[in-house]
């Protein structure tokens, strides 16, 4: 009935059913555990506008270090051998199963990860500082107060962009962001917690380092290679 499945929701172990029994290519656009077809778009982004091989980028996550798109990111630099930071609190480690496993990866393909709660160590050098939203879809909100006070310390500011020691370094971010009080959520987020931007500044979101819609694009591109690649007959 059906050339394709893209599966994007919340258990990882639906969309691996799926795999397993619909006899059709499954594409996972999201779940609570990855987020695959993103790190495609984050990585061609930063290789077209920092014009280096991937074994050449200094690749840094700040923030919640355990969601999916901190899991993927990591993943797809062990994968692809590059320099990877996780800069997060000790309390939003990933997984030792995830970290042990991307470290056995990236030491085969001549990269390298790091997980540090030191932002001066996690972000020097840094070609690319990425983050993502502090709370996930799905989450409740009984989160959100424990994540802020976590999290707060690890906002993408200048000074956190600044800390890198490299005038050419680049922001990305998956997007939606709460970079400023103009949407619903983050207008509520400020009459709650007296909070304006959360895990990015609107003046970095702003500014000429980011390149968060050139990574929007490029998401559909990225996802039409993939939908080539596996529906396609060569």
């Amino acid at each position: 009935m059906y050339d394709g499945i893209e599966y994007r929701g919340f258990s990882q172990r639906t969309v691996e059913t799926l795999a397993e029994y619909s006899g059709v290519p499954v594409w996972n656009g999201l779940t609570d555990e990855d987020h695959p077809t993103q790190v495609l778009a984050d990585f061609l982004t930063a290789k077209e506008v920092l014009k280096k091989d991937y074994a050449d980028i200094n690749f840094t996550y700040v923030g919640d270090g355990r969601n999916n798109v901190a899991n993927a990111l990591m993943q797809g630099a062990a994968i692809m051998g590059m320099n990877f930071h996780l800069v997060c609190p000790k309390e939003l480690n990933p997984t030792d199963e995830l970290l042990n496993r991307c470290k056995n990866i990236a030491a085969e393909n001549g990269g390298n990860i790091l997980i540090t709660d030191d932002i001066d160590q996690g972000v020097k050098g840094s070609d690319v500082i990425y983050t993502d939203v502090w709370v996930s879809m799905g989450e409740p909100d009984e989160v959100w107060k424990e994540r802020l006070e976590l999290l707060k310390p690890y906002q993408v500011n200048k000074e956190i962009m600044d800390k890198t020691g490299n005038p050419n370094v680049i922001f990305e971010h998956c997007l939606p962001s709460f970079h400023n009080a103009d949407t619903k959520i983050g207008q509520q987020i400020f009459e709650k917690y007296g909070i304006r931007e959360m895990e990015v500044t609107d003046e970095v979101f702003e500014s000429k380092a980011s390149v968060v819609f050139q990574e929007a694009e490029n998401r559909m591109h990225t996802i039409k290679a993939v939908m080539v690649a596996t529906l396609g007959e060569f």
